[in-house]
C-alpha cells in the first residue's frame, strides 16, 4: 500500500506542476522530457527518491475511436524488493501468439467470440474460449456481455507498453 500512496502522492505534485508556470528547463533536448520531469519530482521527493523510479504513461486512441489516457509510476527500491512470482501469470497470458493476436483484434473492434472465430488461423471455437479465459484470468480481459470481450480501459496503455518493451 505504501507504493499507492507514494504513487498517489507523485501524481498529486506533477498535476500540480502542471497547472503552475514553470521557467523552461534548462535542458534544450526534449527528447527526454518525460523523464526530465521524473527526475524533477524524484529530486523534489528526497529520500523516498534516491534510488530512482520508472513511469509509463500514454495517451492512445483505438481504431473504434475509443481514447485512453492513462500513467504510473513506481520507485525503483519498491520494484526490486517486490516477489515478482505474483506476476508471473500475466505474463505467461501474453506469451503465446494466438493470444497477443487475439487482443489485436479485440482492441480493433472486433469483440464477440463469433467474430473472433471467423478469423483465419485461431483455431477452433474450444481453443478461442481457451484462450480468451486466460486472458481474462490474467486481467488483460473482461467480459461485457454474453460472447462479448474488452480489453478494460487500465490496462489498454500497459498492454500498448508491454508491446513496445517487448521489442527487439
Amino acid at each position: 500500500m505504501e507504493l499507492e500512496e507514494r504513487v498517489a502522492a507523485l501524481e498529486r505534485r506533477m498535476a500540480a506542476l502542471e497547472g503552475a508556470e514553470r521557467p523552461a528547463p534548462e535542458v534544450v533536448d526534449a527528447t527526454f522530457w518525460a523523464l526530465e520531469g521524473l527526475k524533477a519530482e524524484l529530486a523534489e521527493a528526497g529520500e523516498q527518491g534516491e534510488d530512482g523510479a520508472v513511469l509509463f504513461t500514454g495517451s492512445v486512441r483505438l481504431p473504434t475511436h475509443e481514447r485512453y489516457e492513462w500513467q504510473f509510476g513506481a520507485f525503483t527500491e519498491r520494484l526490486l524488493d517486490e516477489d515478482w512470482t505474483e506476476i508471473a501469470e500475466s505474463f505467461a497470458a501474453l506469451g503465446q501468439p494466438v493470444r497477443l493476436r487475439l487482443l489485436r483484434e479485440i482492441l480493433g473492434g472486433r469483440r464477440t467470440a463469433a467474430e473472433l472465430a471467423e478469423l483465419e488461423e485461431i483455431g477452433t471455437t474450444g481453443q478461442i474460449y481457451h484462450h480468451l479465459r486466460q486472458l481474462t484470468g490474467a486481467g488483460w480481459l473482461k467480459t461485457v456481455g454474453r460472447g462479448r470481450y474488452e480489453v478494460p480501459g487500465a490496462r489498454v496503455v500497459p498492454l500498448l507498453v508491454a508491446l513496445t518493451a517487448a521489442r527487439p
